[in-house]
């Protein structure tokens, strides 16, 4: 059953067992909060149990694209599709969030998006990027990466 994520009472229900759960939980409120302000888009997730399909097909992504293999156990995943844009997103244990942009129309943008929640250290698998720094009320400071898609792998 999907979870609605609050982004005015920030929860961490679903992410307890992560050792950065409060800055994880702050991370995916603030996914949520821009999806509301940018395309007044309910935010919600379900239990990485319940949508293996989601799962597989960032992990798959993610090695044919880089050979990258998350160690982390994903927690959360969601679909969202706006304004001709696929987002994928999987949130992990160990306080990682990715997303996977897939504009629908040909040609369009696709990326991979990594963020890290206030606190954790980039993981291994992922030390051969370069992060940036953002502030957030509700996430501390999130460190970002990404790269584009180069292969096809349709929604």
């Amino acid at each position: 059953m999907s979870q609605v994520v609050d982004f005015t009472h920030v929860s961490t229900e679903g992410l307890e067992s992560s050792p950065v759960a409060d800055a994880l939980a702050g991370l995916r409120a603030n996914e949520a909060r821009y999806f509301k302000n940018k395309y007044d888009h309910t935010f919600a997730v379900d239990d990485a149990a319940d949508v293996p399909e989601v799962i597989d097909r960032v992990s798959r992504i993610l090695e044919d694209e880089r050979g990258i293999v998350i160690a982390a156990r994903p927690l959360q995943a969601t679909v969202v599709e706006v304004d001709g844009i696929h987002w994928t997103h999987v949130f992990y244990e160990s306080g990682l969030a990715i997303n996977v942009l897939w504009t629908l129309e040909d040609g369009g943008k696709r990326a991979v998006g990594f963020k890290l929640s206030d606190g954790m250290e980039a993981p291994e698998e992922l030390s051969g990027f370069k992060f940036a720094r953002q502030k957030s009320k509700l996430a501390g400071t999130i460190r970002g990466s990404y790269f584009v898609i180069k292969g096809d792998y349709p929604v």
